[in-house]
């Protein structure tokens, strides 16, 4: 039979859930080191982003990528045109999963926004960010019943109940994140942040999505990115089981180590492929540039009107009249130029006329 920790059981609701900062030795050496290796290549991706002509370009692109990951872990499903288009069109005819993307998105900047103008942690922020991925206003989770199982129906937990209870455990995840008392590195935080709030999982629907928010906030909020630009959730897609097992020994076992450092190894691992994405839309940056320069009229060409089309990979004529680039008149003049020499690639999309910009698109699709 498995020794579970003290006073937890599949069965029962989590009310003993301890609260943070854990009991046990977390500042080990082995997390030390990989405490120091990940915060090397966070600082490294987020000295990068300067190198960009227009950071836009990636941070646009980067928050859709990691909210339909994110979307997708909870089974909820869209294709990256779906998901490009929709953000670009006005079209009304948004499926109903495109549309739940694209509020993961919207949340993942409110709470940016939020936290730059006022840089505090709570759980009216956590209240509002899942208020706006499930377009609703349920808040803290009230009823009895809340059940994690298997695919065979087996219950493996059974959360915190009572909505004094819950909010009790948030006001200690709050205190905790605010706390600089205690010496803890903000990497180590992160990862115990991010177990914690899963654990509580203060919200009927919503809470796997809006924890993976706040790991991104938080690394802004710590002052180890200046953008929320570190795309964790495609990392926890390709180690899936790892992901819930670690999780489930920390609940079962107080197995805080493992957990921990697959944390870490998420960001160290998340940062060096961001980074190599960074050089490569650099570099195509600088090919298209180059192109543009060669191919289009003076009149027409602009180091702007290029950003302008690595911003996100579906451009239209508002965007350039937006910019000031030029007049509505001339802005489909503008983008059909480009397409004729193979810049981009022109789309209907309802009543709209999109232009892909097929290599920006091809970079951000293909992800390792």
């Amino acid at each position: 039979m498995t020794n579970f920790r003290k006073g937890f059981s599949p069965d029962s609701p989590y009310n003993h859930l301890p609260f943070l900062p854990p009991s046990a030795e977390i500042e080990t050496k082995s997390i030390l080191r990989k405490v120091a290796s990940a915060g090397r290549q966070l600082a490294e991706l987020n000295g990068l982003v300067h190198s960009l002509p227009n950071p836009t370009i990636l941070v646009n692109s980067v928050t859709l990528q990691e909210a339909r990951a994110s979307s997708e872990i909870e089974n909820i499903l869209t294709t990256n045109d779906r998901l490009f288009k929709a953000f670009t069109a006005k079209s009304e005819q948004i499926d109903p999963q495109t549309k739940e993307v694209l509020n993961y998105r919207e949340a993942v900047w409110h709470g940016f926004n939020k936290l730059k103008k006022r840089p505090v942690f709570t759980t009216n922020l956590f209240i509002e960010l899942v208020g706006i991925i499930k377009h609703n206003e349920s808040g803290i989770r009230r009823t009895p019943g809340t059940r994690v199982g298997t695919a065979s129906g087996k219950t493996i937990y059974t959360p915190p109940e009572g909505e004094r209870v819950i909010r009790d455990k948030l006001k200690n995840l709050e205190d905790f994140l605010h706390d600089n008392s205690n010496g803890l590195d903000p990497l180590i935080k992160l990862a115990l942040m991010h177990y914690q709030f899963e654990a509580i999982h203060p919200f009927t629907d919503g809470n796997g999505r809006t924890g993976r928010i706040m790991n991104v906030l938080f690394l802004t909020f710590s002052g180890l990115l200046e953008l929320p630009i570190l795309y964790l959730s495609g990392h926890i897609i390709r180690t899936k089981q790892e992901y819930y097992s670690h999780i489930r020994n920390v609940t079962e076992h107080g197995a805080w180590e493992p957990w921990i450092l697959y944390m870490l190894d998420a960001v160290e691992q998340t940062a060096k492929s961001t980074r190599n994405k960074i050089y490569e839309i650099r570099n195509e940056f600088d090919k298209t540039l180059t192109l543009a320069r060669e191919k289009l009229p003076a009149y027409m060409y602009s180091k702007e009107l290029i950003e302008l089309l690595f911003e996100q990979p579906y451009s239209k004529v508002e965007f350039l009249v937006a910019k000031g680039l030029t007049k509505r008149q001339r802005a489909s003049v503008y983008l059909k130029t480009l397409e004729n020499i193979g810049i981009l690639e022109g789309k209907k999309v309802g009543k709209e006329n999109l232009f892909l910009n097929k290599r920006l698109y091809e970079l951000l699709t293909h992800w390792e």
